[in-house]
């Protein structure tokens, strides 16, 4: 990052911002934390629906943009906003599709007053297609792009495993980079574009190296390719004495050489597994050897024995623990805050404000 007269990367920026509860805020926090002016539209009398779900991560999503609160359905508070509209940069909306349309703020009705206007649909299953009205959340989402089916335990049933709402984040994260792009690409053209996004889209797109390995390697029915996408060697969580447990992956050859090394996984440490092929049919095995094996040492220590080895490791942090973790902390990564302090956008740009945004606005608070 540069110095203070430098400016944020989105300023002179204006997004007018419908969206509620996770995937559109968390994608608008964005733009703000990049120095775009966010105007968040609220429904009267509650606002966001967040607000009262969970004012904590309302409070992680909505820091430092403003807030209009306006009855859509009333002609004049909605000749207003489209006001604001026509000289915005960016739309953003999350409801179902037509909604808008009958509000008469679709992209089709705006696109004459604002051909320069980059106008982001975000919804479950998109604009177009059969699943397009229907109502979902994460699990949903994840459960049609084919990832529940390949997430929990192998022989298990289909389980939630990474603790996120991985399709709500995901789509947050697509809509953010097709809408720099989008701007980019206005630079030359002067014109927006109406941005698809559907959640489902989105992580079904990250399906591609799962579906590339299947392909690869024959996995053609469920039960394999949950094999292969679950039951990895030298791969998973290890509890240790403490009862803290420590990530372990040592996939590639030369790491898995270098954690036999550093400890006893006889019978494991012959030439007969000296490849990852041949590790692979033994996996749940060899992941019981390393567990057996590091169930009497320290996490502490352990943690530094197998990185003078040179081992992929690290421990499984608490999030209470996130902000005191030397990592993190060195690379000041969180603003301030007691207990949890929230996290920076990770990615330092030229211009950028060094804290975390705030404050979270007041229902109704921008004076517009």
């Amino acid at each position: 990052m540069t110095g203070p007269s430098t400016r944020p990367p989105l300023a002179g920026i204006t997004v007018v911002d419908f969206s509620e509860l996770l995937p559109g805020p968390f994608f608008t926090q964005a733009l703000a934390e990049m120095g775009a002016c966010v105007i968040k539209i609220e429904r009267p009398p509650h606002g966001d629906n967040a607000r009262r779900l969970g004012a904590g991560g309302f409070a992680a999503v909505n820091r430092g943009k403003e807030s209009l609160l306006v009855d859509m359905k009333d002609e004049a508070q909605r000749a207003q906003v489209r006001q604001l509209v026509v000289s915005a940069d960016i739309l953003v909306e999350s409801y179902r599709p037509g909604v808008m349309a009958r509000l008469g703020m679709d992209f089709a009705s705006l696109q004459a007053d604002c051909p320069h206007l980059i106008y982001v649909s975000l919804s479950g299953y998109g604009q177009s297609g059969p699943w397009a009205h229907l109502p979902g959340h994460d699990i949903n989402y994840l459960a049609a792009a084919g990832v529940l089916a390949v997430s929990g335990e192998a022989g298990g049933p289909p389980s939630l495993g990474a603790g996120l709402p991985v399709a709500d984040l995901c789509g947050a994260m697509y809509a953010l980079s097709s809408t720099l792009a989008a701007l980019f690409q206005r630079e030359s053209t002067g014109l927006g574009q109406h941005l698809d996004v559907a959640l489902a889209d989105c992580a079904l797109h990250w399906m591609n190296p799962r579906l590339g390995t299947y392909r690869e390697g024959g996995a053609e029915t469920l039960e394999a390719q949950r094999e292969v996408t679950l039951v990895k060697p030298a791969y998973g969580a290890f509890a240790c004495l403490d009862g803290r447990h420590l990530s372990i992956a040592a996939l590639e050859d030369h790491f898995w050489q270098r954690l036999c090394e550093a400890i006893d996984l006889a019978p494991f440490d012959g030439e007969a597994y000296r490849s990852f092929k041949r590790r692979k049919p033994h996996a749940q095995a060899i992941n019981q050897r390393i567990a057996d094996a590091v169930k009497d040492q320290d996490a502490d220590a352990l943690f530094e024995l197998l990185n003078r080895y040179d081992v992929p490791v690290a421990p499984v942090v608490d999030p209470a623990g996130l902000a005191t973790l030397p990592q993190f902390a060195t690379r000041d990564k969180f603003g301030a805050g007691d207990p949890m302090p929230l996290v920076r956008f990770p990615v330092p740009l030229a211009g950028m404000s060094e804290g975390v945004l705030g404050p979270v606005p007041a229902l109704g608070s921008a004076r517009v």
